[in-house]
């Protein structure tokens, strides 16, 4: 079978790749993609005529728009071309002499699909790595909740003609249908037979794929958060968001589908021989199936001086906000090279008169990233005025009236700051089953099967609390903290909890923006033992390939689009990908 993607392409002609500034909804510029190379090799079910069903009759034509769109010849096989219907834009794509025609942008950030990347009846997000089916338009991989419409295309004297409705045309989005709830609730009762606990994208898929799976009982999503579900990783990029601005999901989205959502509720406690959990405001709420989402907390540090103010962990709109008030024209330690701490770090540089930056490894990301990426990260921020203290930690926090004014290091070195952001890591949310007889590890991940399953009966976990066992590593149980891992989790467990496992396809999708300029990372690089770097690191226009023994087990990018989501498309089809081949 053909690989869509051949190894020596590796080194894609520059000339192809657009440089492509990245803003969320940037709009897209129509061209073809550059990628026509890329083969699918996959066969595909017949459904291109699809807009979901057969059209009624009484469907008022004035809400559909048709247009010609290219010659039959236009397109080869393999090719994605964006087209223009007047009242829209839709991707056009030819796969095995078949036209088939859906929304142009990924829902998920808006970007344009047609420069993402064609394979087996699929396209994959340039940005995120998110899957849609061509036939369907259904999401496959994530990041993101909704799937994408899909149109009629016809063949008439060698025109490629779409029908496609307006508002579907204008939304570029859908969502699938939905179950309602058909059990009679009275919102008192302390029982549902779904209880959520977090409300994270793994809680919120598994509610979501519930109700599209047709399951019609009571499911209860219990938070800490005030809000309805957000996109926490927009935090750390745009300190000014609120939540509003970053709601994933409306309350009203959520009543419509019955998905009953309990905010400010922290459990305590879980009962598992009377299937109950227990929340700090005394309520109690039984359950048949528990799935446990609670995600991550800050670690925690050693240092004097706690009682003082202005130190945050970024876990909110309100302290994201905060930190960008209190930063303004003044002075900003940022505590941790984590991404979360150098995104803030980013974030700060055009409104604090300073930034500073203290870590405990010699560069950022270097253990995530490698030295020689780490580096030229590094020599970006200090191009943009940050100062690093690195091989350093922080011993005392000092106030001056309660405010902080400076944090002294290790080192004895006195650094001005009045407002500090920790980011130092994080450890899983678990403490409140320490009591209970879920199986947690040493550090306090619950272990699940490949059903996302504990070893309780009925209760499930997903996202980062879990320790999941990995295919490509043998089903070694791995933690892979990342946005994106969180969604697949969610539809493994609520497809588990309704008797239809299925395995975990996935590949692990993982990004990062600073400075408007995004870092993209696709596989699992834990206990990589080279680096192969080709491209320009200085210009921050590369692709680094994470090796373990002779086998490419991640890959990492830099303005050099569609490679990472082109080498996860590989991965995900199960090949291996041999360090010789990029070498």
């Amino acid at each position: 079978k053909h690989c869509c993607f051949n190894m020596f392409e590796v080194k894609v002609e520059l000339s192809l790749l657009e440089k492509e500034k990245e803003v969320d909804g940037l709009s897209p510029n129509g061209k073809a993609s550059p990628f026509a190379d890329c083969r699918p090799n996959g066969a595909l079910g017949h459904g291109s005529d699809d807009d979901s069903t057969p059209l009624p009759l009484y469907h008022k034509s004035r809400d559909y728009v048709e247009a010609s769109v290219c010659h039959v010849k236009d397109l080869e096989n393999g090719q994605m071309r964006e087209v223009d219907l007047g009242s829209g834009r839709a991707l056009l794509i030819k796969e095995h002499g078949e036209f088939s025609a859906m929304g142009h942008k990924c829902p998920h950030y808006g970007a344009p699909l047609v420069k993402g990347v064609l394979s087996k009846g699929h396209v994959r997000c340039p940005w995120h790595g998110a899957c849609f089916n061509i036939a369907t338009g259904d999401i496959e991989d994530f990041p993101g909740l909704d799937s994408l419409p899909t149109f009629q295309v016809r063949i008439e004297k060698d025109k490629v003609i779409i029908r496609a409705n307006k508002q579907a045309l204008q939304s570029q989005k859908r969502s699938k249908p939905m179950a309602r709830c058909s059990a009679v609730i009275n919102s008192s009762t302390g029982f549902s037979h779904v209880v959520i606990i977090g409300s994270g994208p793994a809680g919120l898929v598994c509610a979501e794929t519930l109700r599209q799976e047709g399951f019609t009982d009571r499911i209860v999503m219990c938070t800490m958060d005030r809000h309805p579900p957000y996109d926490r990783p927009k935090l750390s990029k745009s300190l000014d968001s609120t939540a509003e601005q970053l709601r994933l999901r409306s309350m009203e989205f959520l009543q419509d589908h019955d998905i009953e959502l309990l905010t400010e509720k922290e459990a305590v406690a879980i009962d598992v021989k009377t299937r109950s959990v227990t929340f700090e405001d005394g309520l109690r709420m039984e359950y048949r199936k528990l799935f446990i989402a609670t995600g991550s907390k800050p670690r925690p540090m050693n240092y004097k001086g706690k009682e003082v103010k202005n130190v945050f962990h970024l876990r909110t709109p309100e302290d994201a906000n905060s930190i960008a008030r209190l930063a303004n024209n003044k002075n900003a330690v940022i505590v941790g090279t984590s991404f979360v701490g150098m995104e803030v770090a980013a974030a700060l540089t055009d409104k604090a008169h300073s930034v500073s930056v203290i870590g405990i490894e010699s560069v950022p990301f270097k253990k995530a990233l490698g030295e020689k990426v780490g580096k030229a990260i590094m020599k970006l921020f200090e191009a943009n005025r940050v100062k690093f203290y690195m091989l350093n930690e922080v011993s005392e926090m000092i106030g001056h009236h309660g405010q902080l004014k400076e944090v002294v290091l290790k080192s004895g070195k006195v650094l001005r700051a009045d407002v500090c952001v920790v980011g130092a890591g994080s450890v899983p949310a678990t403490d409140f089953l320490k009591l209970s007889s879920i199986h947690m590890d040493s550090k306090g991940f619950i272990t699940v099967n490949k059903m996302m399953q504990t070893n309780c009966d009925g209760v499930f976990a997903g996202g980062d609390v879990v320790m999941f066992p990995f295919p490509p590593r043998n089903n070694k149980k791995v933690n892979i903290p990342h946005w994106q891992m969180a969604h697949v989790h969610g539809r493994v467990a609520a497809l588990s909890m309704m008797g239809r496992a299925t395995e975990i396809k996935t590949v692990p999708y993982f990004w990062s923006a600073m400075f408007g300029k995004t870092i993209r990372y696709a596989g699992y690089g834990d206990g990589f033992d080279d680096v192969i770097i080709q491209g320009d690191l200085d210009e921050l226009r590369f692709v680094a390939f994470y090796t373990r023994s002779e086998e490419v087990v991640a890959v990492a990018s830099m303005n050099y689009d569609p490679i990472v989501s082109r080498v996860a498309e590989v991965l995900g089809s199960g090949k291996t990908i041999k360090k010789r081949d990029v070498e």
